[in-house]
Protein backbone atom coordinates (compact mmCIF):
# COMPACT_ATOMS: atom_id res chain seq x y z
CA UNK A 1 0.00 0.00 0.00
CA UNK A 2 1.24 3.06 -0.93
CA UNK A 3 3.17 5.42 1.55
CA UNK A 4 2.51 9.21 0.95
CA UNK A 5 3.93 12.44 2.05
CA UNK A 6 2.49 15.67 1.22
CA UNK A 7 4.46 18.78 1.45
CA UNK A 8 3.61 22.80 1.77
CA UNK A 9 5.47 24.47 -0.91
CA UNK A 10 6.17 27.75 0.03
CA UNK A 11 9.11 28.16 2.76
CA UNK A 12 8.82 24.62 2.88
CA UNK A 13 10.44 23.75 -0.25
CA UNK A 14 11.01 27.03 -2.17
CA UNK A 15 12.46 30.13 -0.04
CA UNK A 16 9.41 32.44 -0.44
CA UNK A 17 10.78 34.55 2.56
CA UNK A 18 14.05 35.27 -0.12
CA UNK A 19 11.37 35.75 -2.77
CA UNK A 20 8.68 38.36 -1.06
CA UNK A 21 11.93 39.78 0.17
CA UNK A 22 13.47 40.60 -2.70
CA UNK A 23 10.47 41.78 -4.34
CA UNK A 24 9.57 44.46 -1.50
CA UNK A 25 12.71 45.35 -1.76
CA UNK A 26 12.27 46.19 -5.16
CA UNK A 27 9.94 49.04 -4.75
CA UNK A 28 11.20 50.39 -2.04
CA UNK A 29 15.20 49.56 -1.60
CA UNK A 30 15.39 52.03 1.46
CA UNK A 31 12.79 50.13 3.70
CA UNK A 32 13.68 48.10 6.42
CA UNK A 33 13.16 44.21 4.49
CA UNK A 34 12.61 42.42 7.73
CA UNK A 35 9.57 45.13 8.53
CA UNK A 36 8.19 44.74 5.18
CA UNK A 37 8.00 41.20 5.26
CA UNK A 38 6.46 40.71 8.60
CA UNK A 39 3.77 43.10 7.26
CA UNK A 40 3.28 41.25 4.50
CA UNK A 41 2.76 37.57 6.41
CA UNK A 42 0.46 39.97 8.44
CA UNK A 43 -1.95 41.16 6.01
CA UNK A 44 -2.10 38.16 3.70
CA UNK A 45 -3.63 35.52 5.84
CA UNK A 46 -6.48 38.03 6.26
CA UNK A 47 -7.29 38.50 2.35
CA UNK A 48 -7.06 34.74 1.99
CA UNK A 49 -9.55 33.64 4.59
CA UNK A 50 -12.67 32.56 3.44
CA UNK A 51 -11.61 33.45 0.04
CA UNK A 52 -11.13 31.05 -3.28
CA UNK A 53 -9.84 34.22 -5.33
CA UNK A 54 -6.71 33.53 -7.05
CA UNK A 55 -3.38 33.81 -5.67
CA UNK A 56 -1.91 36.36 -7.92
CA UNK A 57 -5.30 38.72 -6.97
CA UNK A 58 -4.24 37.80 -3.33
CA UNK A 59 -0.68 39.10 -4.02
CA UNK A 60 -1.53 41.93 -5.41
CA UNK A 61 -3.90 42.62 -2.03
CA UNK A 62 -1.94 41.97 -0.22
CA UNK A 63 0.87 43.92 -1.61
CA UNK A 64 -1.54 46.75 -1.12
CA UNK A 65 -2.38 46.51 1.65
CA UNK A 66 1.51 46.15 2.96
CA UNK A 67 1.72 49.52 0.83
CA UNK A 68 -1.15 51.29 2.72
CA UNK A 69 0.01 49.91 6.23
CA UNK A 70 3.30 51.35 5.57
CA UNK A 71 2.15 54.58 3.64
CA UNK A 72 4.20 54.23 0.55
CA UNK A 73 3.21 54.06 -2.88
CA UNK A 74 3.27 51.19 -5.46
CA UNK A 75 5.07 51.96 -8.52
CA UNK A 76 3.26 52.43 -11.58
CA UNK A 77 2.99 49.01 -13.14
CA UNK A 78 4.63 47.01 -9.99
CA UNK A 79 1.43 45.96 -8.89
CA UNK A 80 1.78 42.30 -10.00
CA UNK A 81 5.50 42.33 -9.00
CA UNK A 82 5.05 39.05 -6.40
CA UNK A 83 3.36 36.86 -8.94
CA UNK A 84 5.84 38.18 -11.53
CA UNK A 85 8.85 37.14 -9.20
CA UNK A 86 7.15 33.56 -8.15
CA UNK A 87 8.33 31.92 -10.80
CA UNK A 88 12.60 32.86 -10.10
CA UNK A 89 11.84 32.14 -5.98
CA UNK A 90 14.71 29.43 -5.45
CA UNK A 91 14.02 25.88 -3.90
CA UNK A 92 16.46 25.59 -0.48
CA UNK A 93 19.60 23.43 -1.29
CA UNK A 94 18.76 20.56 0.27
CA UNK A 95 15.42 19.82 -0.95
CA UNK A 96 15.91 18.32 -4.55
CA UNK A 97 18.22 15.89 -2.96
CA UNK A 98 15.72 14.68 -0.28
CA UNK A 99 12.42 14.21 -2.38
CA UNK A 100 14.58 12.47 -4.79
CA UNK A 101 15.88 9.66 -1.88
CA UNK A 102 12.07 9.82 -0.97
CA UNK A 103 10.57 8.65 -4.41
CA UNK A 104 14.12 6.00 -4.61
CA UNK A 105 12.30 4.75 -1.14
CA UNK A 106 9.19 4.15 -2.54
CA UNK A 107 7.22 7.71 -0.99
CA UNK A 108 4.33 9.61 -3.44
CA UNK A 109 4.70 13.13 -3.51
CA UNK A 110 2.17 15.54 -3.07
CA UNK A 111 1.54 19.82 -3.09
CA UNK A 112 -0.72 21.19 -1.30
CA UNK A 113 0.12 24.56 -1.98
CA UNK A 114 -1.78 28.28 -1.09
CA UNK A 115 -1.26 29.62 -4.94
CA UNK A 116 -2.12 28.85 -8.87
CA UNK A 117 -1.47 25.85 -10.58
CA UNK A 118 0.98 28.02 -13.28
CA UNK A 119 2.81 29.43 -10.41
CA UNK A 120 3.28 26.02 -8.21
CA UNK A 121 4.71 24.56 -11.78
CA UNK A 122 7.03 27.44 -11.67
CA UNK A 123 7.67 26.43 -8.88
CA UNK A 124 7.85 22.85 -9.56
CA UNK A 125 10.55 23.75 -11.95
CA UNK A 126 12.78 25.10 -9.51
CA UNK A 127 12.67 21.84 -7.35
CA UNK A 128 13.41 19.21 -10.50
CA UNK A 129 11.06 16.75 -8.70
CA UNK A 130 8.19 16.06 -9.97
CA UNK A 131 5.03 15.74 -7.52
CA UNK A 132 2.50 12.68 -7.50
CA UNK A 133 -0.36 15.03 -7.10
CA UNK A 134 -0.48 18.98 -6.65
CA UNK A 135 -3.69 20.75 -5.07
CA UNK A 136 -3.51 24.41 -5.52
CA UNK A 137 -6.33 26.97 -4.07
CA UNK A 138 -7.79 26.42 -6.91
CA UNK A 139 -8.58 23.03 -7.06
CA UNK A 140 -8.96 23.09 -2.69
CA UNK A 141 -11.56 26.18 -3.01
CA UNK A 142 -10.09 27.82 0.02
CA UNK A 143 -6.64 28.71 1.20
CA UNK A 144 -4.67 26.62 4.34
CA UNK A 145 -5.49 26.83 7.36
CA UNK A 146 -9.19 25.72 5.69
CA UNK A 147 -8.90 21.91 5.06
CA UNK A 148 -10.01 21.82 1.46
CA UNK A 149 -6.59 20.79 0.69
CA UNK A 150 -6.44 18.06 2.85
CA UNK A 151 -10.00 16.94 1.67
CA UNK A 152 -9.14 17.47 -2.07
CA UNK A 153 -6.03 15.25 -1.45
CA UNK A 154 -7.69 12.37 -0.17
CA UNK A 155 -10.54 12.47 -2.54
CA UNK A 156 -7.54 12.55 -5.23
CA UNK A 157 -4.98 9.98 -4.23
CA UNK A 158 -7.68 7.54 -1.86
CA UNK A 159 -4.53 7.77 0.82
CA UNK A 160 -4.80 5.17 3.87
CA UNK A 161 -4.84 7.91 6.39
CA UNK A 162 -2.40 6.03 8.53
CA UNK A 163 0.45 6.27 5.84
CA UNK A 164 0.06 9.33 5.00
CA UNK A 165 2.83 12.29 6.74
CA UNK A 166 2.26 16.12 5.58
CA UNK A 167 5.48 18.33 5.94
CA UNK A 168 5.20 21.69 6.40
CA UNK A 169 6.82 24.96 7.80
CA UNK A 170 4.08 27.25 9.03
CA UNK A 171 2.23 26.54 12.21
CA UNK A 172 -0.36 28.60 11.08
CA UNK A 173 -1.33 27.30 7.67
CA UNK A 174 -0.30 23.61 8.15
CA UNK A 175 0.05 22.04 11.73
CA UNK A 176 -2.90 23.69 12.87
CA UNK A 177 -4.96 22.12 10.75
CA UNK A 178 -3.30 18.95 10.47
CA UNK A 179 -4.16 18.60 14.59
CA UNK A 180 -7.72 18.83 13.46
CA UNK A 181 -7.95 16.47 11.11
CA UNK A 182 -5.63 14.33 12.66
CA UNK A 183 -2.68 14.02 10.46
CA UNK A 184 0.59 13.09 11.81
CA UNK A 185 3.01 16.57 10.80
CA UNK A 186 6.92 16.71 10.66
CA UNK A 187 7.14 20.44 11.41
CA UNK A 188 10.37 21.92 9.26
CA UNK A 189 10.96 25.02 11.19
CA UNK A 190 13.63 26.60 9.47
CA UNK A 191 12.98 29.94 11.78
CA UNK A 192 13.89 28.44 14.94
CA UNK A 193 10.24 29.34 15.76
CA UNK A 194 8.16 27.80 19.07
CA UNK A 195 4.89 26.18 19.06
CA UNK A 196 2.86 24.13 21.09
CA UNK A 197 1.14 22.57 18.59
CA UNK A 198 1.67 18.54 18.44
CA UNK A 199 3.85 17.19 15.44
CA UNK A 200 5.23 14.31 14.98
CA UNK A 201 8.58 15.13 14.58
CA UNK A 202 10.43 18.69 14.24
CA UNK A 203 12.96 19.45 12.15
CA UNK A 204 15.65 22.07 11.08
CA UNK A 205 15.27 21.18 6.99
CA UNK A 206 14.43 18.32 4.88
CA UNK A 207 18.29 16.47 5.00
CA UNK A 208 17.11 13.92 7.76
CA UNK A 209 13.40 13.80 6.26
CA UNK A 210 14.03 10.77 4.77
CA UNK A 211 15.10 8.85 7.55
CA UNK A 212 12.47 10.46 9.72
CA UNK A 213 9.18 9.59 7.57
CA UNK A 214 10.45 5.86 7.49
CA UNK A 215 10.32 5.66 11.06
CA UNK A 216 6.70 7.21 11.29
CA UNK A 217 5.28 5.18 8.47
CA UNK A 218 7.27 1.43 7.91
CA UNK A 219 7.52 0.64 4.58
Amino acid sequence: MDRWATFDCYGTLIDWELGISDALSSLWPTADRAKLLARYHEVEPRIQQGSGRPYREVMAAALAGVAEAEGREIPEQREDVLAESLPGWPAFAEVPAALRELRRRGWKLALLSNTDPDLLAASIRQIGVEPDLAVTAREAGSYKPAHGHWVRFRELSAADPSRHVHVAASAFHDLAPCAELGIPAVWINRLGERSDLPRAAELPDLSQLPDILDGLVMP
